[in-house]
């Protein structure tokens, strides 16, 4: 039902150890505490986790009225995969597409004319390997987009501070939540939209309202992210050591 995540340190490819403790078992909720170790213990990622079984969930539904506003360019499904339709094109040429690997494995359609505007990215995805999006695959297509800052730094550049106009930026995660609203069928699908939007970026700080929605458009999930801009190299860089032997960014 509900994921949130924090992003104490960044990560290292390589083996990782997740610790689950059961926080509540209850009859309609239950809760866990997941967290992530590299090395000697050293904890990268904490979470809380709630399950319930939406299959079975009962009570009051109501219509909310609620619409995705800018309303998105229509698609046709038949056509996007094609790269024939009208409002919408392969988006092949993400910048620095080969940091940020795990937007590779997904086929981008981004709106022809452009976004509707630079604080947001429409985009209809599917996976390259021809796997569906499931249940399992929310996590991951709640994170994996074309970055909002790129296309101020393409297409208004002068808004953007002298030293990071060019070169390679990194958009690390603080905070994730994340929030199921509709089960998706147990073999999958083919195709999600995805809206993402910034309402502020300040000082080098930006949320991310990211909405997941299937081929007829239903709402499938919501997330929130809280993240930094900061140049690549800090991705890369050797983990600097504190006095008590904690790492840093």
């Amino acid at each position: 039902m509900t994921v949130h995540l924090n992003f104490l340190r960044r990560a290292s490819t390589g083996t990782a150890t997740f610790t689950v403790k059961d926080l509540k078992l209850g009859q309609q909720t239950s809760t866990i505490h997941v967290s992530l170790t590299q090395g000697s213990s050293r904890e990268e990622v904490v979470g809380y986790v709630t399950h319930t079984n939406m299959a079975t969930e009962t009570g009051i539904s109501l219509s909310t009225n609620w619409s995705l506003l800018p309303a998105p360019y229509p698609a046709k499904i038949p056509l996007i995969s094609t790269n024939r339709d009208e409002h919408w094109r392969s988006y092949s040429d993400m910048p620095f597409l080969s940091f940020r690997k795990a937007s590779a494995k997904i086929d981008i359609f981004i709106p022809r004319t452009g976004q509707l505007d630079l604080s947001i990215v429409d985009e209809w995805i599917r996976f390259k390997s021809g796997e569906k999006f499931t249940m399992n695959s929310l996590g991951y297509v709640a994170d994996a987009f074309p970055q909002i800052v790129e296309s101020f730094r393409e297409h208004a550049p002068d808004s953007i501070p002298w030293q990071y106009r060019n070169g390679h930026l990194w958009y690390p995660t603080v905070l994730l939540n994340l929030e199921i609203k509709k089960i998706l069928p147990l073999a999958g699908v083919e195709w999600l939209f995805v809206r993402v939007r910034a309402k502020q970026i300040k000082n080098g700080r930006m949320d991310l309202e990211v909405v997941i929605m299937d081929d007829v458009r239903d709402l499938v999930a919501l997330s929130q992210h809280v993240c930094l801009i900061v140049r690549a190299d800090r991705n890369l860089a050797k983990r600097r050591v504190t006095r008590n032997g904690e790492t840093k960014l």
